[in-house]
């Protein structure tokens, strides 16, 4: 059982342990999708071979569509030539369920994969080649939020938008899917800062600017995505290798990028996309992602971000690693954390929600606490989460405490465990586990400041909490918090239990 084009002939053999496989004509989708190509995907890695490359997947298979995916890659062409390329741009989607089963499917909606490397005529020319056809109606992206500031990657990308441009002025979406805040903003402040100084230095046409403002002719919608895909598991791999597949080897490569031709997922994913496609699009929507307007998309984001998903990862992240956890699905066993997540959000998230409408926060969160997080196949550790804490409370607690002094009928004196968590990260900045050992504490940009500071002047920093904490004492409670988990080792989860049972669900 080879994961190519030959190898999946032997379509009994697949299909008796258990693989779905592509019902439909993969080689004249290709041609359909090479001739006519809609949708190019930049970012080849596991979140899109997970989720954006599924939905073609089902949408090809239920003939709803008759064009797939071009796939491109500008960090790290390793990928496309050491995993996409070998394996015909096929790929194992292997489904991690709550309950302990595995769904196995073989994705075949990536028909061509190609490299963002300007130094290879033959690449770039493809790349060009794509961008001048008018059936392009979507340029998407899951290149991490750090991809836009990368200038050498987002001048790439200008440059071919240019070349659609040159073709004609021909309209197209410009899609970020990437877990970001206003994703679609950064990615249009990042082609128009070059846009705009190409103009200016006369290296481009006049008009390239307001082609790219123009949103009738470029559009830059905002999106919400939410799904975990954790690097490649060996517990997986075993699985597969047990099948009889062979060639399954995981790569690292020299950027430190973790591949390989399968990919590891939870079931639950939600992506809510603002529905401005100037040159059309299909109906992926009967694949399961929901299309809406930018106001309902915002709305979406912060119900997750700020309430339903994030903090409570936030809260198992510190807590988890001062506890000596080493994965998130271990510490849902430990009733006291699982009450504190469950509290924190039904208790003192939930009463100042934004609803979006197009998804229940109760659903989601239901989801979250009873599927999600408590998933023993999805093996994602605290010590991940808590990466960049300093960079996160601002929005996943700073704006839920806007929302209480911005309520009438609130009051932040209610809060309880949020300031309980807020006094767990200043604790967990000493390094020092509650049995007394030290540990070593996520990468974080703040990290060598704050550890130098004094907990009361961490907490009077603004800019990290997003509040100001000293206004109406939250600050005194965090302190005081924070003062009874230094008595001692076993004081952590001494003091957690007795705030997390001080709090009715």
């Amino acid at each position: 059982m080879k994961l190519n084009s030959e190898g999946l002939k032997n379509t009994n053999e697949w299909t008796e342990k258990g693989y779905s496989l592509p019902h439909y004509d993969r080689e004249g989708v290709k041609r359909n999708t090479v001739s006519n190509p809609k949708w190019i995907h930049f970012g080849a890695g596991n979140i899109f071979r997970a989720f954006q490359a599924n939905v073609v997947e089902k949408l090809l298979n239920e003939s709803v569509i008759d064009t797939g995916l071009i796939v491109a890659e500008g960090y790290d062409y390793e990928i496309v030539e050491k995993m996409n390329r070998p394996h015909d741009d096929l790929s194992i989607l292997v489904t991690l369920k709550a309950n302990g089963r595995v769904e196995k499917t073989v994705v075949g909606s990536i028909v061509e994969s190609c490299i963002l490397d300007e130094e290879n005529e033959k690449e770039i020319g493809r790349l060009k080649e794509i961008f001048r056809a008018p059936s392009l109606q979507m340029v998407s992206f899951t290149i991490t939020e750090k991809g836009y500031k990368n200038a050498a990657y987002m001048s790439k990308v200008t440059r071919l938008l240019y070349e659609r441009y040159l073709a004609g002025s021909l309209p197209v979406a410009m899609v970020s899917m990437d877990n970001c805040s206003h994703n679609g903003d950064k990615l249009y402040e990042a082609v128009m800062e070059f846009a705009k100084k190409w103009e200016e230095e006369g290296v481009c046409e006049k008009g390239f600017v307001d082609y790219a403002a123009d949103k009738s002719k470029v559009s830059f919608p905002l999106s919400m995505i939410d799904k975990i895909t954790p690097r490649p598991d060996a517990n997986i791999e075993k699985i597969l290798l047990e099948d009889g597949i062979e060639d399954l080897a995981q790569l690292v490569t020299s950027k430190n990028t973790y591949v390989a031709p399968f990919v590891n997922a939870e079931e639950t994913e939600y992506l809510v996309i603002e529905d401005k496609f100037p040159n059309g699009r299909a109906p992926y929507e009967k694949g399961g992602i929901i299309f809406t307007d930018r106001e309902t998309v915002d709305k979406t984001e912060k119900m997750k971000v700020c309430t339903c998903l994030n903090p409570l990862h936030t809260a198992l992240a510190v807590f988890g690693c001062l506890l000596g956890y080493k994965s998130i699905h271990d510490e849902m066993d430990d009733e006291v954390l699982s009450s504190l997540v469950r509290k924190l959000g039904y208790a003192e998230g939930m009463p100042v929600v934004v609803d979006p409408k197009v998804i229940s926060p109760r659903d989601f969160i239901k989801a979250v606490l009873e599927l999600r997080l408590p998933n023993p196949f999805m093996p994602d550790t605290p010590q991940r989460i808590a990466c960049d804490t300093s960079q996160k409370l601002p929005i996943r607690f700073g704006e839920t405490i806007k929302a209480y002094r911005a309520s009438s009928e609130l009051s932040t004196d209610s809060l309880t465990l949020i300031p309980l968590v807020l006094a767990g990260w200043c604790r967990y900045l000493k390094g020092i586990d509650d049995e007394g050992n030290e540990f070593e504490l996520s990468p974080d940009p703040l990290l060598y400041e704050v550890t130098k500071m004094d907990v009361k002047d961490i907490l009077k920093k603004k800019e990290i909490f997003g509040v100001d904490l000293f206004e109406d004492g939250l600050a005194d409670k965090i302190l005081a918090m924070y003062e009874e988990m230094q008595e001692g080792p076993g004081s952590v989860r001494k003091v957690l239990k007795k705030y997390v049972d001080s709090v009715l669900a």
